[in-house]
């Protein structure tokens, strides 16, 4: 017992190799839990390395008002919201296989500002509140063919 120590844990033992890193288990066939559990996280640490962006509820009533508006012209058809790490993304779609028609994104922290909204790769505007970059909306958007 020089080399290794011994885990008691939940009624089951385990050795544990500390310099190759091998787990042996002597677990019964029905044990709810494994009896070694040599990695530790801190909660805390995981959650602020997440850090989860979402649209909060007056940002989302302001782009559902305005999709609405556009969907009883005949202009949009649907949307969809996507949660990516470090930002949150409202996309449009005039017909539902199609690639989004526009994309309003959430990204706190950015040197550009909170907000973006773009048309395919291209940013059509950006800001500090979401009011500012939905004026791009205000005005009548056209397809320009060249």
């Amino acid at each position: 017992m020089a080399n290794h120590r011994v885990a008691q844990g939940w009624g089951s033992t385990a050795t544990l190799y500390p310099r190759q890193g091998i787990c042996n288990n002597s677990v019964k066939r029905h044990d709810p839990l494994p009896a070694c559990m040599t990695n530790l996280y801190r909660l805390a640490d995981q959650r602020a390395r997440r850090r989860i962006v979402s649209f909060d509820r007056r940002e989302l009533s302001r782009l559902l008002n305005l999709y609405s508006m556009r969907v009883a012209s005949g202009e949009w058809r649907d949307y969809a919201i996507d949660f990516r790490p470090g930002m949150a993304i409202f996309s449009i779609f005039r017909h539902t296989a199609e690639q989004p028609l526009f994309a309003i994104a959430k990204v706190p922290g950015t040197s550009g500002g909170g907000y973006m909204v773009y048309n395919g790769p291209r940013k059509l505007a950006h800001g500090d509140s979401l009011e500012d970059v939905l004026r791009v909306f205000d005005r009548k958007l056209r397809l320009l063919l060249s």
